[in-house]
């Protein structure tokens, strides 16, 4: 039922000019912000604020502007059926596309890494529109009609789905050329290695570095951006290489504070397209002060 629901809606925003589905959207993100957890908005703005220095009032406005984003973005999600590959350059420009076509150009396949940070559905859905073979690796829905929605969207896109789970086709998508997107900016709880982002060590998912130093395959960090007029720029970075060397634990490490690194350069220069009611420092490394 929720998920014929879903399409119905689905249709209805497909036809809709692009001026009202942005303006309905951020109706719905202001509706939606009072209804946030006071606790978890307190917890973005605290962070926020610690991260840039910066007093409690402007990192309640970026924080709310974070979390407002969401009604627009959801209304692009319900849009995503009208995109193909004759009008997708109309919402997203790729910026450095060459960087993923010379490292695909290698035959080693690529990981993909980027952040919740501007539509990264949006994202996936360009990149493979504008013909590269992307691997979207999800985390299964708790409500399977919403799983099945929005993998229904990412397949027609052109990207093929694999849950994070699936690390042996992962493997072997890798090895035939393929380009294996990973989200590498949450909390990873105890199986993350420790890193720094914004001055604070941060459990961060390790699986790009891993998978890549399996085949030392290059990986290509890549975000996407709003511009004012609601279209997107995908930027697309120069790859980086996992130094291959015999403490494996080191080499994935130094690779993860790198990509880290270029996720946190990121967020500065757009804090308010990123995820900030996610509690990014949730798990404390042990005998550190956070």
């Amino acid at each position: 039922m929720l998920y014929c629901l879903v399409k119905i809606i689905s249709r209805l925003v497909c036809n809709m000019p692009r001026a009202l589905r942005r303006n309905l959207g951020r109706l719905i993100g202001r509706l939606c912000w009072p209804l946030v957890p006071a606790k978890r908005r307190k917890m973005s703005i605290d962070n926020i604020s610690r991260a840039f220095s910066i007093p409690g009032e402007e990192a309640a406005a970026i924080a709310k502007a974070s979390g407002v984003r969401f009604g627009p973005m959801f209304m692009e999600v319900l849009h995503m059926p009208r995109l193909n590959k004759e009008n997708i350059n109309q919402y997203v420009t790729l910026e450095g596309r060459e960087h993923l076509e010379a490292a695909l150009a290698m035959g080693r396949g690529a990981v993909l890494a980027t952040a919740h940070s501007g539509n990264w559905e949006v994202l996936g859905a360009s990149l493979a529109m504008h013909g590269f073979p992307l691997v979207a690796v999800v985390q299964r829905q708790t409500n399977a009609a919403m799983d099945r929605f929005i993998n229904e969207y990412r397949t027609k896109a052109g990207m093929h789905v694999t849950y994070k789970q699936g690390v042996r086709e992962m493997v072997k998508l890798m090895g035939a050329g393929k380009i294996v997107g990973l989200l590498m900016d949450q909390d990873n709880h105890s199986n993350g290695v420790f890193v720094e982002f914004f001055g604070r060590l941060a459990s961060t998912p390790q699986g790009a570095a891993a998978l890549a130093r399996i085949n030392d395959a290059p990986i290509v960090p890549a975000f996407i951006t709003e511009n004012p007029d609601g279209s997107h720029n995908a930027i697309i970075h120069p790859p980086v290489f996992v130094e291959k060397t015999e403490d494996r634990t080191e080499d994935i490490r130094r690779t993860t504070q790198i990509l880290t690194g270029i996720v946190e350069a990121h967020i500065r220069q757009h804090p308010e397209e990123w995820f900030w009611l996610h509690n990014r420092w949730k798990t404390a490394p042990p005998g550190a002060k956070q």
